[in-house]
């Protein structure tokens, strides 16, 4: 089956010039307007005034943290924060009539942007084996479909339980203790896909794979450096903490492929001269590099800072915090000193000089923080790349100390805190040792299946089962028509949500559709007034409670609907307290409490007003708990990928009007785009070059070695400034093009920001 909707055709989409600067009164207007269309003046008022307020809930579309208690503006959210709240908040509903009304076959036809239009869940539904329709079904007897599916597999490795970055820190704990004492670590989540190659670079550096900055420390660089990240639309309140630093006499260096709004001038809301248009200009040097060049780009400021130092002793590399806290440098040193300049040029396709530049702007500064997002970690290099920022900042000494630090900026509000609470295919021993003490059983130590191999498990009858706990895994995966036939031949899915999605479309020969309360809403579940707690980017920890009322009756909590099917499913085995696990989250706490590590005493201190920030031994005393028990300087290799003649590298991007797969409108005002999605930003050169003229009409086909054809059809090309040979698309619409086996070394991230492709007239070659 195809896996693109039928009619891709968008006749009303109009192009316009790009903008220079993000936010402003534009961002204020479009806020509103969502917002009042979609829920009304009164849950307006009500929901924007308490997100990310100390009493309040957190906001489900980025994990940027929150200002100080005290500190928080009244209207302490970004744009798309409040499209986000909108969406969930919605006066629009799907209920058993809207089942009844369209097929499974009808809705395989729409687009993402429309079925995310249609409102919240309400009920539980089913799609039983060979029907076209999903009906109702009771809590109870979805959760006993679940336990039976589940217990008549040969094994627990053929079950799969997937997470979205959404889901709390309680609902995290209990899903994987489920997963485990079911007996698998199948615990696939949206971090193999986004922030992995980070993970693991980090981990074998520094020894945790986690970001070492605070808030703070942003505020206190002299320079930052953003490299593939477009914070304007992904983090846009990162832009308030951009600004500070700027206005504490800060430099930005900006490493991005587009010239993206957001890394050019901040027009900030909040303040009468951003409102004004005249805001605060932001990076004060942009590298326009190509795609994937960055690892190159860090081995030459490398290399330019060692021959900094010779020139200047004792000025520019601290040897100090390197001969103390470090191991590997000497052989680092020598790597690259022995820089093949041609080989980072063609890398990276910028000029000696910029890169030059961007050294000497390194070299100068004392505090340094290194921020970098799904630009850098979604290549083939990725991990290497990350553990090439790492050496950059050992060189200097720059984690551990005030305003520097390693900062990635993960792009869902709890993806981090999952990972924390043990939502991991290859969690250490250590965590598994301490879950099994507490409760009483051995949980398996075989590593799981990350996001990829879940794909492969199904594809192959190796998975039947699969639960996601929130998300949309079918479009956020790469290789599209092979991820959907790969859940289409499971014997069940089963998708906890709170909107239709393609996951819910595209499922297994049995289906359940379970509706579960949005961050917003008021969680009475067990008779009282629950609340949840969450983890940002900076490994601060705080509460979030949603005051609205659900948007139907039959809603239940995540934390319920998880402790539903434990019950259904392992009934009393390990006397797991599952009940009262779901009457008092207290009780969750308690429990993480004395198994995480760092977490001792977490019931009680995320009563804490404002929460608090979980240890980092790095960025708190310096210490690196790595194997070596030193941070550890890396050699990798350099080599510019060379693209064949005629061909392109396709990253894939976000629209403004966009938050991971869901689709709030049709419009990227950044880039000019409007009532349309189905565009390719592509230099003038290669226009050119490849026989084409901007706005003509092209298919998308993949370049890849298996000689699978991958194609994306009818996208309409637009004169963008990126590097010559780089293109740019949204997604979900290009994941189609994305290789199942193209994958980042180590961390196994698709790669969705280097796919080789080329370019056919629209309907040229068309099976």
């Amino acid at each position: 089956m195809t896996t693109q909707a039928h009619d891709t055709a968008e006749p009303d989409l109009v192009v316009t010039p790009p903008k220079t600067a993000a936010a402003g009164l534009p961002a204020v207007a479009v806020s509103m307007k969502m917002a009042l269309q979609q829920m009304g003046p009164a849950r307006t008022a009500s929901s924007l005034l308490r997100l990310n307020q100390v009493d309040g809930f957190d906001c489900m579309s980025c994990a940027w943290p929150d200002p100080a208690p005290g500190e928080r503006h009244t209207a302490e959210f970004c744009e798309n924060g409040a499209k986000a709240v909108s969406e969930e908040g919605t006066k629009e509903r799907v209920g058993p009539e809207f089942f009844a009304e369209h097929s499974l076959s009808d809705l395989a036809n729409r687009t993402e942007y429309w079925l995310g239009k249609r409102g919240r869940l309400t009920h539980p539904m089913v799609r039983r084996e060979g029907a076209e329709h999903y009906e109702p079904i009771s809590w109870d007897d979805a959760f006993t479909l679940v336990g039976e599916h589940l217990n008549a597999l040969t094994s627990p490795d053929e079950a799969l339980f997937y997470t979205s970055g959404r889901t709390s820190n309680e609902a995290a704990f209990l899903y994987q203790l489920f997963a485990r004492a079911f007996g698998t670590n199948n615990l696939p989540d949206c971090s193999n896909m986004c922030h992995e190659s980070t993970s693991v670079g980090l981990a074998e550096t520094i020894g945790i794979g986690k970001g070492s900055v605070s808030l703070a420390d942003i505020h206190k660089a002299d320079l930052i450096v953003v490299s593939g990240q477009n914070p304007g639309t992904n983090h846009p309140r990162m832009l308030s903490a951009l600004e500070i630093a700027k206005h504490n006499g800060a430099k930005i260096l900006a490493i991005n492929p587009l010239r993206e709004a957001g890394l050019l001038r901040f027009d900030n809301p909040q303040k009468p001269l951003g409102l004004a248009g005249r805001g605060t200009e932001l990076a004060d040097c942009f590298l326009q590099i190509r795609s994937g060049g960055d690892l190159a780009l860090f081995q030459a400021i490398g290399h330019l800072l060692l021959k900094a130092e010779e020139e200047r002793p004792g000025s520019v590399v601290d040897r100090e915090f390197i001969d103390q806290h470090t191991v590997g440098y000497e052989a680092y040193a020598a790597h690259v000193r022995d820089l093949d300049w041609d080989e980072v040029l063609a890398a990276t396709g910028l000029t000696r000089p910029e890169i030059e530049t961007a050294a000497q702007m390194f070299a100068d500064a004392k505090r340094i923080v290194n921020c970098w997002a799904m630009g850098i970690t979604q290549h083939h290099n990725a991990v290497a790349t990350i553990k090439e920022f790492v050496n950059v900042a050992l060189l200097q000494g720059m984690i551990g100390k005030p305003g520097a630090g390693l900062c990635p900026v993960r792009g869902h509000s709890n993806v981090q805190g999952d990972r924390t609470m043990g939502i991991w295919e290859r969690s250490p021993d250590s965590f598994l040792d301490a879950l099994g003490a507490e409760f009483g059983f051995e949980p398996p130590r075989e590593h799981g299946m990350d996001a990829v191999a879940a794909v492969r498990g199904l594809r192959d009858g190796k998975a039947k089962v699969f639960i996601g706990m929130g998300g949309n895994f079918v479009a956020a995966m790469s290789d599209t028509e092979l991820t959907e036939a790969a859940l289409r031949s499971a014997e069940l899915t089963v998708q906890v949500s709170t909107k239709l999605n393609r996951s819910h479309v595209v499922c297994g020969k049995t289906a359940l559709i379970l509706p579960t309360l949005g961050r917003t809403e008021r969680d009475l579940t067990g008779g009282t007034e629950q609340r949840v707690t969450v983890e940002d980017s900076m490994s601060a920890v705080h509460a979030s409670r949603g005051r609205n009322k659900p948007a139907g009756e039959l809603l239940r909590s995540e934390v319920d609907i998880i402790c539903g099917v434990a019950r259904a499913t392992l009934g009393d085995r390990y006397g797991i307290p599952w009940h009262a696990f779901a009457k008092d989250y207290d009780e969750i706490r308690e429990r993480i409490g004395r198994v995480v590590p760092g977490a001792e005493g977490y019931a009680e201190k995320i009563k804490k007003r404002g929460g608090f920030t979980l240890p980092h031994p790095p960025r708190d005393s310096r210490s690196f708990p790595t194997t070596a028990g030193k941070a550890v300087f890396s050699v990798s290799p350099l080599a510019a990928v060379r693209v064949p003649a005629g061909k392109l590298v396709l990253q894939t991007i976000r629209s403004h009007d966009q938050f991971n797969t869901t689709i709030y409108g049709l419009d990227d005002r950044y880039r000019g785009i409007h009532s349309g999605r189905r565009v390719v930003f592509i230099n003038s050169a290669d226009l050119a070059e490849l026989g084409f003229a901007d706005g003509d009409m092209v298919d998308l086909v993949g370049e890849w070695s298996d000689g699978v054809v991958r194609r994306a059809n009818d996208f309409r090309l637009v004169t963008y400034s990126t590097p010559k040979g780089c293109v740019a698309a949204y997604y979900p619409e290009t994941n189609p093009l994305v290789p199942l086996d193209s994958v980042a070394l180590q961390s196994n991230t698709p790669t969705s920001k280097w796919v080789i492709v080329r370019l056919e007239r629209a309907g040229q070659s068309r099976d």
